[in-house]
């Protein structure tokens, strides 16, 4: 290793070997906060050294140091969902006295995907009943006949421990009747559980007494096609609920009844570390 201190020779791009990670960045950058570490190291405050290579050397957290150098290079902080070295990543920034960092790392952990988003249980149950309806279908003026059909009223129970997730379900779905949308809502003191209750309107059912009898259907809000927009049964509703899942950092930890038919199952439980 050699020590060198001349600021004025260092010229873009700039190789930096941090413990054993190499990084290609520009003095800007490294210098976007001027009282860091970093700042004094590249404005000849600091004695550098530099590897066989010609790379300067930090004998730090290398893996790390990619998301301390991005935010000098964007000014946010972009962690992957499943980021488990939150308290490295802050004794680092400390080291290197990236003080915005700092206080954006609080306000990570304090905001919606910070420690209490991390750690969740998630639960979703679903059940079906049938429903047989008579009516009369008026053929002419005094020409009625008896008509029956069957309706599958769906009841979903949904709890999780992190309420933004619950909202963000909310947000998800939308009911559907007398040319309405409405946004379901958790319970006022419940604020972790969601319940939706809705019914597909089957063809032979006339739209007045599919609302007369105060049906209505759950829809997405923004489906990828149209005819994707329907929650038609329980098998939608479960291919939904798994996607947002996964895509929020769950991870599936029970199926029933059967594990390996996951979208036609009843109940699912998510975990989240």
């Amino acid at each position: 290793m050699l020590n060198w201190k001349n600021p004025e020779h260092v010229q873009d791009p700039v190789s930096l070997n941090v413990g054993g990670e190499v990084y290609t960045t520009t003095v800007d950058t490294l210098t976007r906060c001027r009282d860091s570490m970093l700042g004094a190291m590249f404005t000849g405050q600091m004695s550098l050294l530099k590897d066989e290579r010609g790379n300067f050397f930090i004998d730090r957290d290398g893996k790390v140091f990619r998301y301390i150098l991005n935010f000098l290079r964007s000014g946010s902080l972009d962690l992957p969902d499943d980021f488990k070295e939150m308290s490295l990543l802050k004794r680092e920034a400390d080291f290197f006295q990236v003080r915005p960092l700092l206080e954006e790392i609080q306000r990570y952990e304090a905001g919606p995907r910070g420690a209490g988003w991390r750690s969740a249980v998630l639960s979703a149950d679903v059940e079906c009943q049938v429903q047989t309806l008579h009516f009369n279908l008026k053929r002419s003026p005094e020409n009625y006949e008896l008509r029956s059909c069957a309706v599958r009223v769906f009841t979903a129970n949904v709890f999780c421990t992190s309420c933004t997730f619950v909202q963000l379900l909310c947000g998800h779905f939308v009911y559907c009747a007398h040319d309405q949308a409405v946004t379901p809502q958790p319970a006022e003191q419940r604020p972790n559980y969601l319940q939706l209750e809705w019914a597909p309107r089957p063809e032979e059912l006339p739209q007045d007494l599919y609302e007369k009898h105060g049906f209505q259907e759950l829809m997405l809000t923004q489906p990828r096609t149209t005819a994707e927009a329907l929650i038609a049964d329980t098998s939608a509703f479960m291919e939904e609920m798994l996607k947002m899942a996964l895509a929020e950092g769950f991870r599936v930890d029970s199926v029933f009844p059967d594990a390996s038919d996951i979208l036609n199952c009843r109940s699912l439980r998510f975990v989240r570390y």
